[in-house]
């Protein structure tokens, strides 16, 4: 099937353009199996059309919170012994000052602000409504270049008086770290967290079909074939056919370096250090 919606589908068609059945293709089931998964890796870390930009909504318990505020020798603390080259071991408490991330998630790049003391946007008593109330009573009351600019201008206030949150988080750990004075969050208030999700195969079907997938998955099932065959390099058949499983390997590891630099220049995401 030239268009493969499973992963089956896809193996078969990777098999297919390496001769199969008119060859057969000397790799297990097994290595295939890995293959695919490190393929569908690769492509959902780095490929921008193996993620998709989300937002998340995290209602907050006690839970967090309690971690959050835990003080020296609280709950909450995680300590690190170490023992340098001389023998003196040190403790290290850091605060457990997180919330659990799905392990789907690859990236996240900020939490919207959650507290409510914004005093430039919100409730009837910020400049934003005052300026909706007193000077936009009808319509063409005022400039609009003049209220464009006096939007900005409160938004540069907004941005110097309620700065971000810093966050810190690596995908590994399946933790974000939310470095905030925790005595500002209560439990079920909501965070909103803007972040970068992989796609599921096995939900989004499509992924199977993408033209760098059913390439690279092509190629990295060649070069195991090629290095199957490499053990039997000499080896005489009946009629004098000899495996030139080496010409098989490097043909493959050319196909994979292309494919790999030419998805840096044209389909790469931003790197983690950029989005997490």
């Amino acid at each position: 099937m030239a268009k493969p919606s499973s992963r089956q589908e896809l193996i078969n068609y990777c098999k297919r353009q390496l001769g199969a059945p008119v060859l057969e293709i000397n790799v297990a089931d097994e290595q295939i199996d890995d293959l695919v998964d490190d393929a569908v890796q690769l492509f959902q870390e780095r490929h921008f059309d193996g993620v998709i930009q989300t937002y998340l909504k995290y209602k907050i318990t006690d839970d967090d919170v309690s971690r959050g505020r835990a003080l020296s020798g609280g709950v909450g603390i995680a300590t690190t012994s170490a023992t340098s080259t001389t023998g003196v071991t040190s403790n290290y408490e850091e605060n457990s000052n997180y919330i659990e991330i799905p392990d789907h998630i690859i990236g996240v790049n900020k939490i919207f602000k959650f507290d409510g003391n914004n005093t430039v946007t919100n409730n009837m008593f910020s400049v934003k409504y005052q300026l909706y109330f007193n000077d936009l009573y009808y319509w063409n009351s005022i400039d609009l270049l003049s209220y464009s600019m006096t939007k900005t201008y409160l938004s540069d206030i907004d941005f110097l008086l309620t700065t971000d949150k810093q966050i810190r988080y690596n995908r590994r750990q399946d933790r974000l770290y939310i470095d905030v004075d925790w005595d500002d969050v209560s439990a079920g208030e909501y965070l909103i967290i803007d972040c970068w999700r992989a796609l599921d195969p096995k939900t989004f079907s499509g992924v199977w079909n993408d033209s760098f997938l059913k390439k690279y998955l092509t190629a990295l099932i060649k070069r195991q074939w090629g290095m199957n065959l490499i053990k039997f390099q000499g080896v005489k058949l009946p009629g004098g056919i000899e495996f030139n499983g080496r010409q098989i390997y490097d043909d493959a590891q050319r196909e994979l370096d292309i494919l790999i630099e030419r998805m840096s220049y044209d389909n790469e995401i931003p790197p983690l250090d950029m989005i997490g």
